[in-house]
């Protein structure tokens, strides 16, 4: 009885069966890389693997606007554009004549130089820009 299934007739149709354990381990799997994958996602329009500084007064942030990166060896984002400090001050003139009402959100690393910091603040309220905002995580009340 060679390749038999081991029943009592050989000639009997074979039922066909859905083996639960395989689709559950596919199901956890899904769910796993979507929870890691939304765990990746960077709220930030900035670039990515700035420590931004805590700060207990923080407000949500309004997606309106440009985001200016300043990172820890103090070059210059413009959303996540990396450009040199001439391309900075072009950009920020063509976006103020595009949008005079325009948000500046600084979003610097806590271990990037203040005054790299500061020049891109300056630079913004020089073109007329009144709303200029410094991007912060918030802290908790207790530390």
């Amino acid at each position: 009885m060679a390749g038999s299934s081991g029943g009592g007739s050989s000639g009997g149709k074979k039922k066909a069966r859905i083996e639960i354990i395989p689709l559950i381990d596919v199901i956890f799997f899904l769910l796993a890389t979507f929870v890691l994958f939304t765990l990746s996602l960077n709220k930030s329009s900035g670039v990515a693997g700035i420590a931004q500084p805590a700060s207990e007064t923080g407000e949500p942030r309004n997606p309106n606007g440009v985001t200016i990166s300043v990172t820890e060896s103090g070059t210059i984002a413009w959303n996540k554009d990396f450009i040199s400090l001439a391309e900075f001050i072009d950009r920020l003139r063509t976006f103020k004549a595009s949008d005079p009402d325009g948000r500046i959100l600084i979003n610097g690393d806590e271990n990037a130089l203040f005054n790299a910091a500061l020049y891109v603040f300056d630079e913004a309220r020089k073109a007329g820009f009144q709303k200029v905002f410094i991007e912060t995580k918030v802290r908790s009340a207790g530390r």
